[in-house]
């Protein structure tokens, strides 16, 4: 599997992480850890299977989840992916983005079909991978609605990474003199998922990334595990895969 990481221009950086394409010459499997981002991808060529869904469409949004996916590439296989920043996707779509959690959806159910008609085919004309990025970012330019990250919602994503997920709402919200219900629904609309469930995304991401096979169980405890077995069936839905089974597989994102 061949990668290639793309900076989105100026405008779009406070809403997208990075532009990036992904090539295959040989059919491969790969495991998807849930992540904190929202991804639109284009099917530049051959076609993608997700363990949760079958053959992917060609023009495909994914949203949050709090369990892993194996995705099934095709030989000869290319794709575009658009990766949001946490709070930037909603800069984009109209429609909550709550609904797509644990879900993939075709992108025509949010983007008009004529306009993503439009820029499937100039991907289809792009004369190299440089050239289909540079499509892409100005048809995101045309989706932009041109307004400015939530300033609340951003404070509040910032204090749970800071903590590593491990943080209680209501201790979160002493800080954003705001209600928790007013809060919930605002975060969720534009993160794409509820503020627990995005904090026990980066909660368990954090504690994979700063352990391994023989520290994991203290680092379990660091992060408030206290009951073995709860921790235990958390990590095997959010891998795939026991604790040793994970570390010893090394095929994941």
């Amino acid at each position: 599997m061949h990668i290639e990481q793309y900076k989105p221009v100026a405008l779009l950086l406070p809403f997208i992480r990075s532009i990036m394409i992904i090539e295959s010459e040989h059919a491969l499997q790969n495991e998807v850890l849930p992540d904190t981002s929202l991804v639109m991808a284009f099917c530049l060529k051959g076609s993608v299977a997700a363990s949760d869904y079958g053959t992917l469409p060609s023009a495909v949004i994914a949203g949050l989840r709090k369990t892993s996916r194996s995705l099934s590439y095709a030989s000869h296989t290319a794709n575009l992916l658009v990766v949001f920043r946490e709070d930037g996707a909603a800069a984009f779509f109209k429609a909550p983005l709550h609904e797509l959690f644990g879900a993939s959806a075709a992108l025509d159910n949010f983007i008009d079909k004529q306009i993503l008609n439009d820029i499937s085919e100039q991907l289809a004309e792009a004369t190299d991978h440089a050239n289909a990025v540079h499509r892409i970012q100005e048809f995101l330019l045309t989706l932009w609605k041109q307004s400015a990250p939530d300033l609340l919602v951003h404070t509040a994503i910032g204090q749970i990474r800071e903590l590593n997920g491990n943080v209680r709402i209501k201790a979160l919200l002493s800080h954003l003199h705001i209600s928790q219900d007013a809060f919930e629904k605002r975060f969720r609309r534009i993160t794409g998922a509820t503020p627990k469930q995005f904090a026990a995304i980066v909660r368990l991401r954090s504690l994979i990334a700063r352990s391994n096979d023989a520290t994991l169980t203290e680092t379990a405890y660091d992060a408030g595990y206290f009951d073995q077995a709860h921790f235990i069936k958390d990590f095997k839905a959010f891998t795939g895969k026991t604790p040793g089974e994970f570390y010893r597989s090394g095929n994941f994102w």
